[in-house]
C-alpha cells in the first residue's frame, strides 16, 4: 500500500469541509436530499477527487441525490478553485458511501444475536 503523502490528505480534508459548505449553499435542486460528505480520497497529483457522501432516506433519493453532485461537479469545482487558490483543483467524482448503513445492520445483527444468546440461557435453566 502506498505511503500516505500528508498534503494529499490535507487538501482531502479541506475540499471536504469547503464542500459541505457549497452543497448546503449554493445547490438548490429539489431533487437533492439530506446529504453528508463522509470522506474525500485525493489522488497523489492532486487531479483527481473521489468525494464519498451518504444521503439521508431510501435508496431511490440516494442515488438520485448522488446524480446530482456529479451533474453539479463542474459549478461546485469553479467555486473550489475561487474558495481555496489552488494552481489546479482536482476534479470531483461523487460516490455513495453505505458504510454507515452497513454499520447500522451489523449492529443491529449483533444486538439480535445478543438478545437470542440471552434468550436460550434463559430457557436451559
Amino acid at each position: 500500500m502506498p505511503r500516505e503523502f500528508p498534503r494529499t490528505r490535507r487538501v482531502g480534508e479541506q475540499v471536504q469541509r469547503e464542500l459541505a459548505a457549497l452543497i448546503r449553499d449554493e445547490i438548490k435542486d429539489p431533487r437533492l436530499g439530506m446529504v453528508s460528505i463522509s470522506a474525500v480520497e485525493v489522488s497523489r497529483d492532486l487531479g483527481h477527487a473521489r468525494v464519498y457522501v451518504s444521503v439521508l432516506g431510501n435508496e431511490e433519493k440516494s442515488g438520485e441525490s448522488v446524480t446530482v453532485l456529479n451533474h453539479a461537479s463542474g459549478f461546485l469545482r469553479h467555486k473550489l478553485g475561487k474558495l481555496m487558490r489552488m494552481r489546479t483543483v482536482p476534479e470531483l467524482r461523487f460516490y455513495l458511501d453505505r458504510s454507515l448503513e452497513e454499520g447500522a445492520r451489523l449492529g443491529a445483527l449483533i444486538n439480535e444475536a445478543i438478545a437470542s444468546d440471552k434468550h436460550d440461557g434463559d430457557d436451559s435453566e
